[in-house]
């Protein structure tokens, strides 16, 4: 027998028949008959490993253990979808639509929302890689775990580059057998199915993932314009083509008025579905139309998310209790009889300040109201004064910190510890400090900055970089080992050669936002500089108020922060920008407005921008009468027409490098 010429014969029937069961829910053979040919496989490929494939079908039950995810640019940015919350909405964006497009009525894809986690595929006939949408520019490839989704082709017949997005989620019957086992080995159970997808999904060990059962919606064919596809319906058609699992529910809507109708259907119809869904998609089918209607700088203008209303439950308020913020600031929160909302078990929800409890005429043991905001945040709504029986006890806001004991101040309707010392003060400015967006250092959440501050590990920001002395007294610790002990003081090591922003960002500056502490870092170049700067220097820079200019002033002029400060230097922590600060006056594209359009060999479009904005360039997404150049790849489509068509100058890849080269 000509054992590679078998292997290659039940690859093809075992995914023919995953395709005919996990797609077409319409198998032609028999359970015993598909066990026995992925058996033959697996044997096969015991006794002759050479011939086994990292995309066999024998992959789908997992088994491949990782030490971590890798990171991944998208080739495309992944963005998320702006959001409708009423027929009002819809309709505006209806009008927008046409507006812009000068068209009287426009056809439009509706599809559910399906809640799961979002996620890449790229195929160059086979799968390359799976991607999780990350930040929108970087995700993680999770490939291993994601071939396990037998629903998901690990081969197509198209060979040229191919990209399609969607959704990763768990069956509602599926979750419900899960969570029945994990309760029977008193695990914690899964809250919803979109998180039990995405812990899935997360698993270093991908038998894990496979044993989960996850399946998978795919709604978007990034590159369909590569392959003479001008409508979206289409590009779903041939993804049914060629394997790929899309959601039957779509309907191709003439005008917004037969969206909204869809919208009332499967309103009604959601709880049905055996998956969970938040909303209704709606995009433009004409994708021609995409780079006119441009986009905002996370959002398409050619799609938006229609959200269903917020489910609402009623629960009893059992207590209030009070939470203080690294600023100081004490935030009152109620404590509510557990309750299921939106998918999930809720015991808390804020209640922001005295006037909001005083506003929604809160009393302890009230029956309450209680939704998600946007399906994700527990609210209170208001109070169901009907079922007050004299038990309830009036709210009185306390005087001093729940923590410290030290005395509060009020100002505007918030009231605040000003105690620096306050350990639950100094917590959360560790826990910021340590997050993903400031120093971004791996392994130190809340939990883990909670439990180390509580042992004495740590008492300020400066002494995360002295952990490494409590090596062994971590390890003695329950759940630490000294492979993750290990694993955090390398993100500790790491963190220290970040640029500058990280650390404004991670210092907790009243008013410095993670925007606000690039725009410093990049014109001041270093932490020195800033630290002497005046109100009034300040006061010159676009987009510094007066607030902001004393907050960062009277920062660095307090003893205690230059302290702190100086021992972040010691500890070797970097104070200068590493991006390029330095903008050509007198480069050719300083002060343009400039639009990159197609695909350019040299480089990808996000590294484009970079260069060109460190030239004094302005990076935009769509052409328009403002535009004053565009830089056109291979393959350049509507946006370089346009460009024509306002007399806008052209440049081609070879001129734009020679430029760039020059400086």
């Amino acid at each position: 027998m000509d054992l590679k010429k078998r292997v290659e014969e039940l690859t093809q029937l075992l995914e023919k028949y995953n395709y005919e069961y996990y797609v077409l829910d319409n198998p032609s053979v028999s359970d015993a008959e598909y066990d026995r040919l992925m058996q033959e496989l697996i044997l096969i490929e015991k006794q002759h490993p050479e011939l086994k494939s990292n995309l066999s079908p024998t992959q789908r039950v997992g088994g491949q253990v990782l030490s971590e995810f890798k990171k991944v640019p998208h080739r495309r940015m992944m963005l998320s979808l702006a959001n409708g919350f009423n027929e009002d909405d819809l309709i505006d964006f209806d009008r927008k639509v046409k507006e812009a497009t000068g068209l009287d009525k426009i056809n439009y894809m509706a599809e559910l929302k399906i809640d799961g986690l979002g996620m890449a595929l790229n195929y160059h006939g086979v799968l390359i890689n799976a991607l999780t949408r990350g930040d929108g520019n970087v995700g993680e490839d999770v490939t291993s775990n994601v071939i396990t989704i037998k629903s998901i082709p690990s081969k197509i017949k198209i060979t040229d580059d191919l990209e399609v997005r969607g959704e990763v989620f768990m069956p509602k019957k599926v979750l419900a057998k899960l969570n029945l086992a994990r309760k029977e080995n008193n695990e914690p159970l899964f809250a919803n199915a979109r998180n039990a997808a995405a812990g899935s999904i997360r698993q270093l060990d991908s038998s894990i993932a496979a044993s989960r059962n996850l399946d998978a919606f795919w709604y978007y064919f990034v590159n369909a314009s590569d392959f003479n596809i001008r409508f979206h319906s289409q590009a779903l058609d041939l993804l049914d083509e060629l394997g790929f699992k899309t959601n039957k529910e779509r309907r191709l809507c003439h005008g917004i008025d037969e969206v909204l109708d869809y919208i009332k259907e499967y309103s009604a119809k959601r709880d049905s579905l055996d998956y969970d869904i938040d909303g209704i998609v709606i995009k433009v089918d004409d994708m021609s139309l995409y780079d006119l209607l441009g986009y905002t700088a996370k959002t398409p203008r050619w799609a938006i998310a229609y959200k269903f209303p917020p489910e609402e439950v009623i629960t009893r308020l059992k207590d209030i209790i009070f939470t203080v913020g690294r600023t100081g600031k004490i935030t009152p929160n109620a404590v509510l009889e557990p309750v299921r909302v939106a998918g999930s078990l809720v015991q808390r929800a804020t209640l922001h300040n005295e006037d909001f409890i005083n506003e929604k005429g809160l009393m302890i043991g009230d029956f309450v109201y209680l939704r998600k905001a946007g399906d994700i945040i527990p609210e209170v709504v208001k109070v169901d004064i009907s079922r007050r029986d004299g038990s309830q006890t009036f709210f009185n806001m306390i005087e001093s910190c729940p923590v410290c004991g030290a005395p509060l101040i009020k100002k505007d309707a918030m009231h605040f510890c000003v105690n620096p010392e306050c350990g639950a003060r100094k917590i959360e400015g560790i826990i910021h400090f340590a997050s993903r967006n400031a120093m971004d250092i791996e392994g130190m959440g809340e939990k883990v900055v909670e439990q180390f501050f509580n042992q004495g590990f740590f008492k300020s920001i400066d002494e995360i970089y002295d952990l490494e002395q409590y090596r062994q007294d971590i390890i003695s610790l329950d759940g630490w080992q000294s492979k993750s002990v290990d694993n955090l003081i390398g993100a500790i090591a790491k963190s220290k050669h970040n640029s500058l922003e990280r650390l404004l960002f991670g210092l907790g500056i009243k008013e410095v936002g993670e925007k606000m502490a690039k725009t410093l870092a990049k014109k001041f170049y270093n932490l020195d500089a800033l630290m002497k700067v005046s109100e009034e220097e300040l006061l010159q820079i676009n987009d510094i108020g007066p607030v902001l200019a004393h907050s960062l002033v009277s920062y660095f002029q307090n003893e205690k922060n230059l302290e702190m400060i100086e021992k972040l230097r010691q500890k070797g922590i970097n104070f200068e920008y590493l991006g390029s600060t330095s903008v050509a006056s007198d480069s050719y594209f300083s002060g343009k407005t400039i639009v990159l359009t197609g695909t350019l060999s040299s480089m990808g479009r996000s590294e484009a921008s970079k260069i060109l904005e460190s030239l004094g360039a302005k990076v935009t997404g769509s052409v328009s009468r403002s535009t004053d150049l565009v830089i056109a790849g291979t393959e350049a489509g509507s946006k370089l027409d346009k460009a024509r068509l306002l007399n806008i100058e052209v440049m081609d890849e070879e001129r734009f490098l020679l430029l760039i080269k020059s400086k």
